[in-house]
């Protein structure tokens, strides 16, 4: 390896490791809300929490709005080789932005999210939700913490892309 690029490596390695630990914060809370629920309710039990929120047990074995989920079981490797891509795609982004701040954040918490999804996918041949938003009778797809991160991610993402893209072209 070329001396300026390791040393380009060494000195982001710091910041590095400050979205990597981002990353791993959404893993964590991901995986520990779906543990509570996993012990706390069964299998499409509800509990009403506000007039316009539930928490509600479901597995969706699809991707969002439960997309394949009837596909018969090839979708499970198929996104678990989706999301592993992608996540080495952002550690790639990562590494090459990590002195910045929003692309950062928005990186950490799509790959954090990606992860906690592709273990459920591995552990339950699906992904737990629980979180139930609902107006009028009509319910939002159950969701999950990682989905949450993945979500704010993308939206941090456009953003950054939005306000600097011209620049970073």
């Amino acid at each position: 390896m070329a001396p300026a690029r390791r040393a380009s490596l060494l000195k982001s390695a710091p910041t590095l490791g400050r979205w990597l630990a981002l990353a791993a914060l959404v893993l964590i809370l991901d995986q520990a809300s779906k543990a509570w629920v996993l012990v706390s309710f069964r299998l499409m039990e509800s509990q009403v929490v506000t007039p316009f929120f539930n928490l509600v047990l479901v597995f969706n074995s699809g991707a969002a709005f439960s997309f394949l989920a009837g596909a018969g079981g090839w979708q499970k490797w198929f996104f678990v080789a989706l999301a592993l891509g992608i996540s080495l795609w952002l550690l790639g982004l990562l590494r090459r932005h990590a002195a910045e701040r929003l692309l950062p954040v928005a990186l950490s918490l799509i790959l954090g999210g990606a992860i906690g999804n592709v273990i459920d996918r591995l552990r339950f041949d699906a992904v737990v939700d629980f979180l139930d938003f609902h107006v009028a009778g009509y319910h939002w797809p159950a969701f999950n913490v990682a989905d949450s991160a993945i979500t704010v991610g993308v939206v941090l993402m456009l953003w950054h892309q939005f306000r600097c893209g011209k620049e970073t072209r």
